[in-house]
Formats: C-alpha cells, structure tokens, sequence
C-alpha cells in the first residue's frame, strides 16, 4: 500500500471553509476581550485618580492651620487659607475646592492670596477633579470635620478629618499709659505751669 504524502485538493478546501467560520468568531472574541480590558483599566484609572485626589483633599484639610471657610453661594466650596500640602511649589497654599455651576465640576485652585471668583491680576493654579458632581457637602463640628462627595451614577464618598479647631481670634491689646502720666494729669500740669495772664488775676 502506498503512503499518502499530501493533503488532497477537497481536504485543503474543507480547511479553508472551516477556518473561514473559525477566525472570524475569535476576531470577536479578542476584540470583545480588549474592549473590556480597555474600560476596566479606565475605570481603575478614574478610581486610582479619584483615591489620589480624595487623599490629596484629606492632607489638605490635616496640614491646615484652621483658618477654614465654608461657602454656599454662586459657588460651593471650602477654603484653606493656609495649608502646608502644596502641590506647586510653595511652602503654604491657600487651596479652594470649588463646584462649578457649570457642568457640575469640582475644581482644586491653589495659589498665594486670591479671591473666589478670581480677579484679573490673581494667578492660581486649578486642576479639575470630578465631573458630574451631585453632591458635595462639608460638615465641621467642633474639632472634625467631615466631607462628602457624590458624583453621578456612583456611590456617595465619606471621610473624616479630626483635631482641626478654629484659631481663636486675636485679642486687640489695649494701650496702658506710662507710669506717672495720665490724661487727667497732663491736664493738671499743663494749668500748674501755665504762666498767669493779666486776665487771669483780674
């Protein structure tokens, strides 16, 4: 009997035509599979940037020296006149974190001394953190102080930030007079040495 060396002409047809079926189906299966691994590394990114940016806004809060303003206006926000957790170089920050009417954005500025909405001749520097924002409230009851952040279509995002108390505002000290002179006394010692006038003897 003789031993076939090759593959006949039908049987190299039928494998084309089987992977004719095959190789499509894989070629949505890998795309398929690379979609899903292209928003599963999105949606780890955006949670990895969000962590950072909540723990960029917990040290904040931690490295500040109280000096903390609450605002529900034009715009909601929280200002740290002065924080030690700068980002930009200097050795103490204010930072605002701010909710944009506009698209709902929460923005961190940070700069020297500025004013919110900003004026002409102020520069900051502003980083956007979260888009979609529906809620954001910051509580401070005696020494703590609490934050919460909810974006659209998450869930709602707490933390806490303890030993933070209001500085006490300064005392204004009161001018003591010098020792041997008051104002009643001067008065005296101006009419003691006065020279007399004529008018006066009359």
């Amino acid at each position: 009997m003789r031993r076939r060396s090759a593959f006949t002409l039908i049987e190299v047809l039928i494998s084309i035509a089987l992977l004719g079926l095959i190789v499509p189906a894989l070629y949505k299966t890998v795309s398929l599979l690379q979609e899903s691994n292209t928003q599963l590394y999105e949606h780890l990114q955006k949670s990895k940037d969000e962590a950072r940016a909540l723990r960029t806004f917990y040290l904040d809060i931690a490295s500040s020296d109280g000096n903390i303003s609450l605002h529900q206006d034009e715009f909601d926000r929280i200002c740290l006149e002065r924080t030690k957790n700068a980002l930009y170089g200097l050795s103490q920050a204010k930072v605002c974190w701010v909710v944009l009417k506009r698209g709902n954005k929460l923005v961190r500025i940070e700069g020297d001394r500025y004013h919110v909405p900003l004026k002409l001749d102020e520069t900051v520097e502003a980083d956007l953190v979260a888009d979609e924002v529906e809620h954001f409230d910051v509580i401070w009851q005696k020494d703590k102080i609490i934050v919460v952040l909810k974006k659209k279509g998450s869930e709602p995002t707490t933390f806490m930030v303890q030993g933070i108390t209001k500085p006490k505002p300064k005392k204004k000290k009161k001018k003591l007079p010098r020792k041997g002179s008051t104002n009643s006394t001067k008065k005296n010692d101006r009419n003691a040495t006065r020279p007399l006038t004529p008018s006066s003897t009359k």
